[in-house]
């Protein structure tokens, strides 16, 4: 099955201001009516995928996150830090029940690893 992208996320300085932007420009559906306040994008369109936007840590500047679907999120984050990755947010379970973690490559470009909780 390999580890296709499932998902992005806009990490913004101005998460309203970038769902505005996004929402006028593309004509995106951007809703927060989730557990986590975080605002889910529809691209509209079937031929791509959703992603999100989430606020930017303090000082961070706004970059984009992809999330690669895989079958054990943490044996995939020790596998990467064995090969020269950091971890900046955990394996973890979402309360929709998929689990993910946030890493750096060996370059310091961040990715995301998923599992969906629905199987």
């Amino acid at each position: 099955m390999g580890c296709p992208i499932v998902t992005w996320q806009i990490i913004s300085k101005n998460p309203e201001g970038a769902s505005k932007f996004y929402t006028e420009l593309f004509g995106w559906s951007v809703s927060d009516n989730n557990a986590l306040m975080y605002r889910t994008v529809d691209t509209c369109s079937e031929a791509g995928i959703g992603g999100g936007i989430w606020p930017a840590p303090p000082g961070a500047q706004s970059f984009v996150q992809l999330f690669a679907e895989v079958d054990d999120v943490a044996a995939t984050v020790e596998q990467a830090v064995a090969k020269g990755a950091r971890v900046i947010v955990p394996p973890q379970k979402l309360p929709d029940g998929d689990e993910m973690a946030v890493l750096l490559d060996p370059d310091g470009m961040s990715f995301g690893v998923m599992h969906s909780g629905r199987d």
